[in-house]
């Protein structure tokens, strides 16, 4: 495990294109119910409770969700575009096949959360923690982790590109044949890779999570580590 400070991004390294989610004058959401394929726009959720609910390929543009609830909330294959998802909790949303564009998550607090087969571009996750986040073969493009706690976070065969971990917690990340391409750690408060560490390639580490990472790699690469030959004979 590695514990660091903020890093800053060498010019080398392309960083991250930020969300700008500048929202307009917003209509309250007067409930009712998600509906598939259902059409919001210029809306606010407040403090709605969405458990259970399914929006599957809901179209969400220019909207404010606040303090929901989304256990188990249905968001299959649901765009969300130009919004700003505040203090969410929740267990098990699915959110399988989504699109995020332009998103800012702030300060959430999910669990199990399924994203697999997402495409999250200019997407900011600031705060809060994510418990075994499943991102498996998701497409990640100008994605930025700040200040966040990530829990077993599983992004075997996804795609990421231009992505940053600032002062985050990474704990027991699967990246098993993920495809890495100016994918930034150095920033990372704690870095610990499960498995998928010779993935690494198109990631830049700080020459400290090098060496607490060297048995990890070492094990990876079939490498055996042991004492000077003749040592304490």
């Amino acid at each position: 495990m590695v514990r660091r400070g903020r890093g800053q991004a060498a010019s080398r390294v392309r960083g991250a294109r930020r969300a700008e989610v500048r929202l307009p004058v917003l209509e309250p959401w007067r409930g009712g119910g998600l509906e598939p394929d259902g059409d919001y726009d210029g809306l606010e959720f407040g403090e709605a409770d969405l458990g259970g609910q399914d929006g599957g390929g809901a179209r969400f543009m220019d909207c404010a969700l606040t303090a929901c609830a989304l256990d188990e909330t249905r968001l299959r294959r649901a765009r969300i575009l130009d919004s700003r998802v505040s203090a969410p909790r929740g267990v098990g949303t699915d959110l399988a096949d989504a699109t995020l564009r332009d998103v800012e998550i702030l300060d959430a607090r999910l669990g199990g959360t399924r994203l697999h087969g997402a495409a999250l571009e200019r997407v900011l996750v600031r705060g809060g923690k994510l418990d075994f986040v499943n991102l498996r073969g998701a497409r990640l493009r100008d994605v930025v982790f700040d200040s966040c706690v990530l829990v077993e976070p599983d992004f075997g065969g996804a795609d990421l590109e231009r992505v940053e971990f600032l002062d985050c917690a990474l704990r027991g990340v699967d990246f098993s044949g993920a495809t890495l391409k100016d994918v930034d750690l150095r920033g990372a408060a704690e870095l610990e890779i499960e498995r998928g560490v010779e993935r690494l390639a198109g990631a830049v580490i700080s020459p400290g999570q090098l060496v607490e990472l060297a048995p990890v790699l070492a094990g990876a690469l079939g490498i055996r580590v042991e004492g000077e030959q003749g040592a304490g004979e």
